[in-house]
């Protein structure tokens, strides 16, 4: 045994860290970190109310910038003493050298006038003393405390977009989500990181599996009603259920095209077995794309192309994943054995996440986590080894994150992750909450 891994473990561990490079690599985690000193913002005005907006500002910053994964934070303890309000106050040296070491300084000012709050924000590149500025903004709005929270949001994604090679930050997306904290399972709505939670719908009935259009206007879900389980359409800019067809049979698992003008679903109406149909997005021109006797359910589009489905099938028995072109043809399994589901793909296109029970592995034997797919090389790793179920996996906008359920901490709760697995913090406390699905922007 000991001969073993002296001639394996060298090779297990080489090829660990190989995976993570590709994961990395592609889910634009890989660059080397910027190191970002983010100093509390000051105030510019005598206002009391600028005391508690500020909080609020400053830590929603802080969090935003700790939480996008590309960032090398600078302990508060390292920086120098003073105020850094305004460009004036920045003394080069004594944020570029050691102990900070920082290569950006993000700093900025809040100040309250009557109703309203101004906040000031730059970041400047402190190693270019001739020209550090690299961003500049000024914001004005309501002074309260969420438009604080939102404020700081837009800076931090300024930043991120600034400094994250192009890529648009996510600290303005929302999560929507199954809940049944009311006594019903309805479809709940936070902010990307647990904030501002609420419920959507109030159905009094089941809804699950909500899905979120391209375009943010509108929610497609499945939920049990007089006739069955059918697909609801929730307009968020009227508030309201909006009109779309009713199938017959049971209609579960909606997905949008990536151009908005589809959605795919698992529905039994016309075979008395699951299959996989598209339909417009106004609920006509049905098509079927899978004829196989079992289950087939969960589709999920390719983001980037729009011109794969990923989804489930019972074909062979337990559930595996499987890709087809978006008409139906070409059809292949990725998956090759243990329980298989829940598959989402990456807005690049390059990666499918699923929850997979595989019955052996780094994990617990039987454990069912969440598992990373290259689709070119078909290599596999392995996301979360903390026990507990962990299903309905789901990509953030900018591919970096990923938002997923886990029963590890006791019940049913909303965890979120970087892309590599590394970082996972739980957003959910309250009741049950399932079926994550995040926003395209």
């Amino acid at each position: 045994m000991m001969r073993f891994l002296k001639l394996f473990l060298p090779l297990i561990l080489l090829t660990s860290a190989l995976a993570q490079d590709w994961i990395k690599t592609g889910t634009g985690l890989g660059v080397e970190k910027v190191r970002l000193a983010v100093p509390d913002f000051t105030t510019s005005t005598q206002d009391p109310k600028n005391t508690d907006l500020l909080k609020v500002f400053n830590e929603t910053l802080w969090n935003d910038l700790d939480n996008a994964g590309i960032f090398d934070m600078v302990s508060k303890s390292f920086y120098p003493l003073g105020q850094v309000g305004t460009p004036a106050d920045v003394k080069f040296e004594g944020w570029s050298a050691p102990p900070p070491n920082a290569a950006m300084l993000a700093f900025g000012n809040l100040g309250v006038t009557g109703n309203g709050m101004t906040v000031q924000g730059w970041l400047y590149d402190v190693k270019n003393v001739t020209s550090p500025q690299v961003l500049g903004k000024q914001y004005q709005d309501a002074a309260t405390s969420d438009a604080a929270r939102i404020t700081a949001h837009k800076f931090a994604d300024e930043i991120i977009f600034r400094l994250g090679g192009g890529i648009a930050g996510i600290a303005e997306s929302k999560i929507y989500f199954v809940s049944s904290r009311g006594g019903r399972k309805e479809i709940w709505a936070m902010d990307y990181d647990g904030a501002n939670q609420h419920a959507v719908t109030h159905l009094n009935s089941i809804s699950l599996s909500p899905r979120v259009s391209p375009d943010g206007s509108r929610i497609a879900f499945s939920s049990l009603t007089k006739s069955g389980w059918e697909i609801l359409m929730y307009s968020l800019d009227l508030n309201r259920l909006v009109a779309f067809p009713r199938f017959g049979g049971t209609n579960l698992s909606p997905a949008w095209s990536p151009d908005r003008t589809k959605l795919a679903f698992s529905s039994s109406f016309r075979s008395g077995d699951p299959e996989i149909y598209t339909v417009d997005a106004s609920g006509g021109n049905i098509k079927r794309l899978t004829s196989f006797k079992g289950p087939d359910v969960s589709p999920a589009w390719n983001r980037k192309t729009g011109a794969q489905i990923a989804w489930v099938s019972g074909r062979t028995g337990l559930p595996q994943v499987y890709t087809m072109e978006a008409d139906g043809t070409n059809v292949q399994r990725l998956t090759d054995q243990g329980y298989a589901v829940s598959p989402a793909w990456s807005p690049n296109g390059q990666f499918l996440v699923v929850s997979w029970m595989r019955k052996y592995g780094p994990g617990a034997p039987g454990a069912q986590d969440i598992y990373i797919m290259d689709i070119a090389s078909k290599q596999w790793v392995q996301l979360t080894h903390d026990g507990g179920r962990n299903d309905f996996p789901y990509w953030s906008p900018d591919g970096r994150h990923i938002i997923f359920q886990s029963s590890r901490a006791g019940s049913l709760q909303i965890w979120t992750m970087l892309a590599d697995g590394t970082n996972q913090k739980q957003l959910t406390f309250a009741g049950a909450n399932t079926q994550p699905n995040w926003s395209w922007k």
